[in-house]
């Protein structure tokens, strides 16, 4: 089984949801006491995603200090801290070093239950080089 690595997009303002993300970035926003990010994280592990790069720009302590290497969730974070703003694919491209061949992309404030290998496969069965 190849190991797919995924990229978590944190690096926003989220300003459409001040003032309550003045003191912290939007994927630290709680839903039932548990920031989104932490869902996203569970998300990827249970889908054999373990190594994770997350891109930051807006507060990035909060979140390397929340999340820190990741070992509290079973999988390797690597962190990608952007100077200024490089919008989505810059921000992925910031990570590239980071990156091989597949990989997946999620924003850091996606609430799904996707199932990822699910759609990997069919990645791989069409032969796509984007999914």
């Amino acid at each position: 089984m190849i190991k797919i690595k995924a990229v978590i997009m944190a690096g926003g303002e989220g300003t459409r949801l001040r003032p309550l993300t003045c003191p912290l970035p939007k994927p630290m926003v709680p839903i039932l006491n548990i920031p989104i990010m932490e869902y996203i994280i569970k998300l990827l592990k249970r889908n054999n995603i373990e190594e994770i790069a997350v891109t930051l720009a807006y507060l990035p302590d909060t979140i390397m200090d929340y999340f820190g290497d990741g070992d509290d969730w079973g999988v390797k974070i690597s962190y990608f801290i952007e100077k200024n703003p490089l919008g989505t694919g810059g921000s992925v491209r910031n990570a590239q070093d980071f990156l091989d061949d597949t990989f997946i992309v999620i924003s850091g404030d996606a609430l799904t239950d996707i199932n990822i290998a699910k759609a990997i496969e069919f990645h791989r069965k069409k032969n796509q080089r984007l999914l």
